[in-house]
Parts: structure tokens; sequence; C-alpha cells
């Protein structure tokens, strides 16, 4: 997954924009001699803000197309700045060779250059072929709205996009692709318009189907989860971790990873009560949102939500899914 950013035409352009960019910045500083893992480079904006305050950088991305970007900070900050090509799930893997490691910053979710790009599958707003593969490789989204039976693609309309009206889209889905595949995103737009209508004023129906698409194809809360922990690996006691999320799926799994208790069961005052773990995360910060100012800029940052915290000195523990809140279509494994 990349940076949600101000678009920008090209790399002459200036560097684009991430949201909550000086509330992240503030919450590694001092910046000066630390050296901070990028572990969704996007176009750079984090990494670039960064290593100006005095930073060293390792950036992670899987997307291809960032390449450039990165290439133009190396060419700028020289052994300062390094890329690794890979998934942030594996960040503590990727960024070994580069210990110590004294912070994380993960932004999470689609950046405007792949929205902006009608080759790529996101937008519902551009025709393009209906990919939404972050990497290029794997299913794609025509290959789960052309294969999936209705149940199964409804299931997972609603558990990853909040579809409330999932099973009629499905069905209108089953229905058009019995003529022929559906191969395209205007394609699909318009057979969900076709099913649920569009309100003056509303967001496009579209929406949330084409978020939980894309959530699904590229495995992103799964993602999310692994890259949680392995932060929680790679970090050692004082340093600090910053997730910039999305949706409320994303921060909640977010806020309970930071403080388990959140998500928990209620203990019973008849049972033994549990004892508790060790915390792993500590100066636990409030969430943090797009100022006025901000949104002005970049509407799109509006559902922004910044959650930071420093890691302690107890043992990391094992990756667990139970507990954070990760969204699972019924009848999953």
């Amino acid at each position: 997954m990349g940076k949600r950013s101000m678009p920008e035409t090209s790399l002459d352009a200036g560097p684009h924009v991430p949201v909550l960019l000086d509330e992240v910045i503030a919450a590694f500083a001092p910046l000066s001699g630390k050296r901070i893992l990028d572990g969704t480079f996007g176009a750079g904006g984090y990494s670039r803000a960064l290593l100006a305050g005095g930073a060293d950088v390792v950036a992670l991305d899987r997307d291809p197309s960032v390449l450039p970007y990165a290439e133009a900070l190396k060419a700028e900050y020289g052994a300062r700045f390094t890329f690794v090509s890979g998934t942030f799930s594996d960040l503590d893997v990727l960024a070994a060779p580069y210990e110590p490691i004294d912070g994380v910053v993960l932004d999470i979710g689609v950046s405007s250059m792949q929205l902006d790009e009608a080759g790529r599958g996101f937008s519902f707003m551009r025709e393009g072929p209906l990919d939404m593969r972050m990497s290029g490789a794997g299913e794609s989204a025509a290959d789960l709205v052309n294969s999936l039976p209705a149940e199964e693609l409804a299931n997972l309309l609603y558990a990853f996009g909040e579809e409330r009206k999932s099973r009629r889209i499905a069905q209108f889905i089953v229905a058009a692709r019995e003529t022929a595949p559906i191969a395209t995103t205007l394609e699909l737009a318009r057979i969900i318009e076709k099913a649920i209508g569009r309100k003056p004023g509303d967001a496009h129906p579209a929406t949330r189907s084409f978020q939980a698409l894309r959530i699904a194809v590229n495995g992103e809360f799964e993602q999310l989860a692994e890259a949680l922990f392995a932060a929680e690996r790679l970090l050692e006691a004082g340093g600090r971790l910053a997730v910039v999320s999305f949706h409320s799926l994303e921060d909640r799994m977010v806020k309970r990873f930071f403080d388990p208790d959140k998500g928990g069961p209620a203990q019973s005052r008849h049972l033994p009560q549990r004892t508790a773990e060790a915390r792993r995360w500590v100066e636990v910060g409030k969430a943090q949102k797009p100022g006025a100012d901000e949104l002005e800029r970049n509407p799109r940052a509006r559902s922004a939500i910044l959650r930071a915290a420093t890691r302690s000195d107890a043992p990391a523990r094992p990756i667990r899914f139970e507990g954070l809140g990760m969204p699972r279509p019924r009848g999953a494994a």
C-alpha cells in the first residue's frame, strides 16, 4: 500500500504532500541522528520530510511505479536514503541489514497516483481494466468479480467495504457476468449504480464496493496486521511507531494493537482474573486528525487518522489476529 497524497503531474512538479505530515514528523522528533523506516514509500513525501529534518531513511514499497521517486531521493541524499522493494508485512526482515531502526511510519491506503492512473483500475471514475493489484501479481479485481459465487461476493463487499446493500449488488454482478465477463472499472461502476441507485449529493454508489475489492485483492488487512507485529519485532525499547489509516476498520486494528485491552472480552468478576500482559507499547497518543487548513488543501485527507506509540522493553508477541477486530468475510477460513 502507498501514500494518500496531493496529486502532482510529474516528478518536476515538486514533492507529493502526504497527510498529517507535520504530526508524523513530530511523532519522531528530534530527527537528527535517527534512522526511520518509511514502510509505505509511495511518492516519498514522508521520506523527503524525514531526510530534510536530519534523519536517515530506509524506505519500502511493493509498487514498482514508485521507483522514479526513490531514485530521485537517492540522487539527492545519497547514502542517507535507501530504498528496498518489498511488502511492509516483511519490514523487520527487509530492514534487518540496516538496524538499528529508531522509528517506523506506515501510511495505509491507496495513493492519489494510483487512483488517478486509469490503467491501474482503482478508480470508479476513470475507464480502465478492472485490476487493482498494487504489485501487478496475483488475482485481480476482475478475477474476483467474475468468479466468486453471489454469496461469497456479497460477504466480501459487506466485510471489507461495510456495504449494506452488498447482496443486491452481488446479484446484479452475477446476472451481468452471465452475458459477458465484467472487464472494466466503469462497467462495474454502472452495474453497481444500477443495482442501488444514486441520490444527489451522496458519495458514488460504487465507493464501498471498490474499496472492498481493492482490500481483498491486495490482502490489505492481513498486510496491516503483519506489519504491525513486524514493527514490534523490529523496534527496540524507545522506538516509535506511527500509523496513518484511512477508515474505521483500519483504525480499529491499530488502536487494539497498541492497547490489546481495548479489544478483549470483559472479565467476569465471578471467574479467575486473567494476568495482565506486559505492555509492548507505551505513551500511546490520542488519535490525531487533519485540521481545517489541511482539509482545504487536500480533501482526500478527510478520513485520515494518526496513532503513534513508543516501544517498551517487553518481548515482542507472536502474530495474533484475534482481538484486533480484523474484518473477515462470513464463511472465510
